[in-house]
């Protein structure tokens, strides 16, 4: 995937506001790359332009061979389903149905039926085969979070994209659903694209991009969670 020259603005004349600025950047396939900034550097922005949630104002954002930009409300919903997957730090689970059901539910959406044992074989690579049945309240915050992680996997996407999939979690619930997505990217050859604040988080990834007033303004390869930590404290110094 790969986001040429891309900025969004908001609003008009004396009160724009540019939440990205000429972004141009690649996620190669198969790499775990975590986005970090100070609040309002355009991180959560720059996520849903990548996965077709919002049209940038110029630039192009390209999926393979596909310019997502250039594509009709219509395509776009299509691809997004069939393509890319989405990790939010709310679950997004519907209350009244099962683990399974929730699971199965953007297959379904698509008009397509879940191969034998794909739902159950996507809750058992989050480690929560024996919670088929449950509904969302009867699983804790974790394990509704891996539900919502075997909800992205079900459709097999070239991409996943987290928008601080670990927020709400504590440290060892957080861990689990980041090693799913460290295997997703390792074992299944998927790009994996998360938004976070935490540097233990960060830590999981390949690398670290550092944004601030919509720019990319550094990247740390091979991220530990002091170094991280470190280069979030040098960025936020500068914007203070």
């Amino acid at each position: 995937m790969q986001l040429r020259s891309v900025s969004r603005t908001y609003g008009s004349g004396d009160t724009v506001v540019t939440a990205l600025d000429g972004v141009t950047l690649g996620f190669p396939t198969g790499s775990f790359t975590a986005v970090m900034g100070p609040s309002g550097s355009g991180k959560s922005t720059l996520l849903q332009c990548a996965a077709g949630l919002d049209r940038p104002t110029s630039g192009s954002v390209l999926l393979g061979g596909t310019d997502l930009t250039g594509l009709s409300g219509t395509r776009l919903t299509l691809l997004r389903r069939q393509r890319i997957g989405f990790v939010f730090q709310s679950f997004n689970l519907l209350p009244s149905l099962t683990a399974e059901q929730n699971v199965a539910l953007p297959l379904r959406l698509s008009g397509r039926r879940p191969a034998k044992g794909a739902v159950r074989d996507a809750l058992a690579r989050v480690g929560l085969a024996d919670r088929a049945r449950h509904r969302p309240s009867e699983l804790s915050g974790g394990q509704q979070q891996r539900v919502a992680l075997a909800r992205a996997l079900i459709t097999e996407p070239e991409v996943l994209f987290g928008d601080e999939p670990t927020g709400a979690l504590d440290s060892a619930a957080g861990r689990r659903v980041l090693s799913v997505l460290r295997g997703m990217a390792d074992e299944d050859g998927r790009t994996v694209v998360m938004v976070t604040h935490d540097p233990v988080a960060a830590s999981f990834a390949d690398r670290v991009l550092f944004l601030a007033d919509g720019r990319l303004s550094g990247e740390l390869r091979a991220p530990t969670a002091e170094s991280v930590a470190a280069g979030m404290a040098r960025l936020e110094a500068v914007s203070c």
